[in-house]
């Protein structure tokens, strides 16, 4: 078992940088596939949750932080485990980021005349970006012993990812003509 050992704010501060990092590197990525897809046909559903998604996702790893500053984060089993948590996240966010290749994006965006990917994580289940997200959350939640915001994000971006889930579904099924 690890011993705790007291960390300054500088540990949760450097958790955020490195969080920041990953999704400033996702964001290119997906605004350069967004701009791929629209040039070949691709349709955006007007329903889509991605504006408010926009801000609640870095807003939740935000209030965590705080959490962690408040709380003292300490070099401990709590700190261990979170980070496990948060980096089999990341490995299976880019896995399906990888397997959808230009095809992932931050937004719902449906290319006609393609298909369903059932490769790679998605032979395995049917959203594992999605799974990954909540995964980098609950990572981060156990890291900075985010006791209250962790299941308060927890909450807010499941209820968003579960409504982005449906209007992903209903847009794919629509403009493929599955529906």
């Amino acid at each position: 078992m690890f011993s705790a050992i007291a960390v300054t704010p500088a540990l949760p501060l450097f958790s955020f940088v490195v969080v920041a990092i990953f999704m400033l590197v996702e964001a290119r990525r997906a605004a350069t596939n967004e701009r791929a897809q629209r040039s070949n046909g691709g349709i955006e559903p007007s329903e889509d949750v991605y504006a408010l998604m926009q801000i609640a996702y870095p807003a939740i790893f935000i209030a965590m932080v705080v959490e962690g500053v408040v709380r003292g984060v300490t070099v401990d089993g709590w700190l261990a485990a979170g980070s496990v948590v948060f980096a089999a996240a990341k490995l299976l966010k880019w896995w399906a980021i990888a397997t959808l290749g230009p095809f992932w994006t931050f937004r719902v965006i449906v290319v006609p005349n393609s298909s369903s990917v059932h490769r790679g994580p998605y032979r395995l289940m049917r959203h594992p970006n999605y799974v990954a997200v909540v995964g980098e959350i609950i990572g981060v939640a156990l890291m900075m012993r985010a006791q209250v915001s962790g299941p308060i994000a927890v909450i807010i971006f499941g209820t968003l990812l579960l409504r982005r889930i449906a209007v992903e579904n209903r847009a794919r099924d629509a403009i493929l003509g599955r529906g």
